[in-house]
């Protein structure tokens, strides 16, 4: 996908979602498996796979090929830019299946379909969770694969910092605190910058990890991943009172319902909006800075983040 060749972004999205379809079908273990207990790896699997926008895989093979390009060495995407995609992914689902129990958002819908507690129990939910964190860094650590041991102990760290009580945990944990409480712009930021921002930035960052950045490519993309990862934010609580459930796929509304600080709640609807398109300005820019040559995709992917609001 040189510079100047056509790009369509439609092409590009479909053939990255069928290979991150196709290696998580393979990779999230059956459940003939587990005659004793089939039920948990049915409930990763209902957790994962046949829904989600899958933002945070694209993100990783976008951002592993904008590394390649640079280097005019574009092929197929690398074992370990799959691996690291479908990694992201089960994180991103592991939280969604916690967040979602009675102990925590307590919602009924996700995906457009019942949530995991409400179909399989919230034992079994709260272990397909666990069972889906571990499985993320299983992924990232192959034996029958030759990757770069280095590579493979830094993609760890990324993730498990996105991920831990320094990101999207620790994000959460605030947000819990605060229910019914209000916060200021800049608290509010923070808590998205962890608990949203945090995994949407880990994507973008293990994608020029596993095409081998150099630093001033790692900023700018870091950069890049920030500015998304909380316009990710600004557009979904922008969602949760413009759309209905059938579009979202998820209970409209709940937020204003539990009494959560959000951006909207905090700034007003239409400025909300317009710090949406603000982020997507930051978000471009910082990719112009990054200094790489082919990032089409990624600034498709930006676009499409803030776009879902209008």
């Amino acid at each position: 996908m040189p510079g100047g060749a056509e790009f369509s972004f439609a092409t590009w999205m479909a053939a990255a979602l069928s290979k991150v379809e196709q290696a998580l079908e393979r990779w999230v273990v059956a459940p003939q498996v587990a005659q004793m207990a089939p039920d948990l790896p049915r409930a990763m699997r209902y957790a994962v796979l046949d829904g989600g926008k899958r933002l945070r895989p694209l993100l990783v093979l976008a951002a592993q090929e904008a590394c390649v390009a640079q280097a005019g060495t574009l092929g197929a995407t690398s074992e370990a830019a799959l691996r690291a995609a479908c990694a992201v992914e089960l994180i991103h689902a592991y939280s969604l299946v916690h967040d979602d129990m009675p102990c925590m958002d307590n919602d009924v819908l996700r995906r457009g379909k019942p949530t995991v507690h409400v179909e399989f129990g919230q034992a079994t939910a709260l272990l397909a969770g666990d069972a889906l964190q571990a499985l993320a860094f299983e992924l990232l650590t192959p034996a029958e694969q030759d990757i770069d041991p280095v590579i493979q102990a830094r993609l760890c760290a990324q993730l498990a910092r996105a991920a831990g009580h320094g990101g999207m945990a620790g994000g959460q944990a605030i947000d819990l605190a605060h229910v019914g409480r209000s916060l200021k712009r800049a608290e509010l930021q923070r808590m998205h910058e962890l608990k949203t921002g945090a995994l949407l930035q880990g994507s973008v960052v293990m994608g020029a990890l596993c095409g081998a950045a150099d630093a001033h490519a790692v900023a700018g993309l870091t950069a890049y991943g920030a500015a998304i990862g909380l316009a990710f934010q600004v557009v979904d609580d922008v969602l949760d009172v413009t759309a209905d459930s059938a579009t979202l796929g998820k209970t409209a509304g709940k937020d204003a319902h539990a009494n959560k600080p959000t951006y909207v709640s905090t700034m007003g609807l239409q400025a909300s909006q317009r710090y949406a398109h603000t982020l997507l300005l930051q978000a471009e820019k910082a990719l112009r800075d990054s200094g790489l040559r082919e990032t089409r995709a990624l600034q498709a992917l930006a676009r499409m983040v803030v776009e879902r609001a209008h």
